[in-house]
């Protein structure tokens, strides 16, 4: 069962759109949260630590819209379950605009050839990294689709790559690639993308790399988060897309240059600015 529900409803008269994210409390997921209130967006975020979702709800806050927050792990079909209802009390009848299927695990560590990698530790990867953001998707599609939304399901180059000690995290994101584009052709109502960050300077990849320094790595707000947005405002054909390509033609084409602000077509109003 998930630890903790915290909601509050601050906006009044005003529907903006709304964002689900899990893994919100750190490393990529926290930086696109702080991004996404600080342009106007309601949000619904979860991850396991209740004591770091409560702290994130309430800086998120600030921003003065609404914020819900539910503890919990994504591979757990009850906590999914609860995240699906507080979905539908957030948003209403509005439907979901965004889904970011952003938990993830790296599976034991250090990070082992697949010799060693268990059936079992392999089954407790592709829980996290495929079977949940799938099933994510599914409960969620008809408020998706009611919305027009769009899913952004966080990828690796490991899914195409073939890092020694990578195998099992990077077998589930190409599987979780391939669900993804495969139900972008099967479901044309709704854009679907599978997103490769890049390497960054998270938690998660200093677990990865024990020891090592990873300080040349940039910070999720600096690469990734800039991407995301730009295929948010921009909102391309569904597909696989790196976030430093993204970034870098938000650099060369600014923020909205010829292109259509998601968020203005939700709201009937241009959003705050972007958080860098």
């Amino acid at each position: 069962m998930s630890d903790a529900v915290v909601i509050d409803v601050t906006t009044q008269g005003v529907t903006m759109p709304t964002a689900t994210i899990t893994g919100a409390t750190q490393g990529l997921g926290r930086a696109l949260a702080e991004a996404l209130a600080a342009r106007g967006w309601d949000l619904v975020v979860t991850a396991r630590d209740a004591s770091a979702l409560l702290s994130t709800v309430a800086s998120l806050r600030r921003h003065g819209h609404v914020v819900a927050g539910l503890a919990g792990d994504v591979s757990d079909s009850v906590h999914r379950g609860e995240v699906v209802d507080l979905v539908a009390e957030v948003t209403g009848n509005s439907g979901l605009d965004l889904l970011v299927n952003n938990a993830s695990t790296l599976g034991p560590v250090p990070l082992r050839p697949l010799r060693d990698l268990t059936t079992d530790d392999l089954a407790a990867v592709l829980a996290v990294n495929v079977l949940a953001p799938h099933a994510l998707v599914r409960s969620l599609l008809p408020a998706l689709e009611t919305a027009k939304g769009a899913v952004i399901d966080v990828s690796s180059d490991a899914g195409v790559e073939h890092y020694e000690t990578w195998g099992g995290y990077g077998a589930s994101k190409a599987a979780l690639d391939h669900l993804t584009l495969t139900l972008a052709a099967e479901t044309p109502t709704i854009a679907l993308y599978a997103v490769d960050p890049g390497d960054m300077r998270t938690a998660m990849h200093q677990a990865a790399f024990a020891g090592e320094d990873i300080s040349d790595r940039p910070l999720p707000e600096e690469v990734a988060v800039p991407g995301i947005l730009t295929l948010i405002d921009s909102r391309p054909e569904s597909g696989r897309y790196r976030a430093a390509d993204l970034a870098s033609d938000r650099t060369t084409n600014g923020t909205t240059d010829g292109t259509t602000d998601l968020t203005t077509d939700l709201t009937g109003e241009v959003a705050p600015g972007v958080a860098s």
